[in-house]
């Protein structure tokens, strides 16, 4: 994970560990000022989720997106973390642009949906069959501060999920792809796409590998004594039997 401090002049953070500690103690991993946070404020931990946001006791609320959190919440590449007047875009290691992405033949093409989670577009689907474009344009305008225009493209070629973006060159709100600018790249579903505000989730679940499935293992085959109990009870049933047998002979023995 890389940490970012959007128009700051911070420079960002890289962390690789498990467990990430954030506050205004010396003794935290990532430090912010006593104004803006706590001596122990956060803490961000991995585990098979993805990772996790948990606000400690005694502090002040934390934002995601601009949505306060209280306790605890699920984070992916691309959120602004928001504590006191600190802003940090989270950021995965892998750079978008440098990735190449499946290729997938026309007739296996899924319904690709683009899926607001914040902003003014917040709550809202848009489904996308060859084309989607969002901005001025586009199926719905993208608004952003101090009069700032931008336009989104997202569209097939070649069997991939691309996208373009249209801005100007010094844009304060460039486009991000799970926290790392881009005018293009190819999309994965799962992607966080942000500009400004907006944050917009690339759903497509046909694109992703189907899970492998392992067949278990054959119960191997059980023997008649493993069955019947313990090793020493088999022996003990065997002897019953051979004594019984005994009596039941002598007994005949006796009468004849």
């Amino acid at each position: 994970m890389r940490i970012e401090f959007p128009h700051s002049t911070r420079t960002g953070f890289q962390w690789n560990q498990a467990l990430l500690r954030i506050g205004s103690d010396t003794g935290n991993d990532l430090i912010l000022g006593t104004s803006q946070a706590a001596p122990h404020h956060l803490q961000v931990r991995l585990d098979r989720r993805g990772w996790v946001l948990e606000v400690l006791p005694d502090t002040t609320r934390i934002y995601v997106n601009a949505r306060p959190v209280r306790e605890r919440a699920l984070l992916r590449p691309g959120d602004i973390l928001s504590a006191g007047d600190c802003r940090m875009l989270l950021c995965a290691d892998e750079a978008p642009a440098e990735r190449a992405g499946p290729q997938t033949p026309e007739r296996e093409r899924c319904t690709v949906a683009l899926r607001a989670v914040a902003g003014p577009l917040s709550g809202q689907v848009l489904s996308l069959d060859e084309r989607l474009e969002l901005g001025p344009s586009g199926r719905m305008p993208l608004d952003l501060p101090q009069g700032e225009a931008a336009s989104l493209l997202i569209f097939w070629r070649d069997g991939r999920l691309c996208l373009e973006t249209s801005q100007a060159s010094e844009s304060r709100y460039p486009v991000r792809v799970n926290g790392a600018t881009v005018t293009q790249t190819v999309l994965l579903p799962g992607d966080q796409i942000g500009i400004g505000m907006h944050r917009f989730l690339i759903d497509a679940p046909g694109l992703e590998p189907e899970p492998e499935i392992v067949m278990p293992e054959p119960p191997p085959e059980s023997l008649p004594e493993d069955t019947a109990g313990p090793r020493g009870e088999v022996w003990w049933l065997i002897a019953t039997a051979a004594v019984l047998a005994l009596g039941i002979a002598l007994m005949l023995l006796m009468h004849s």
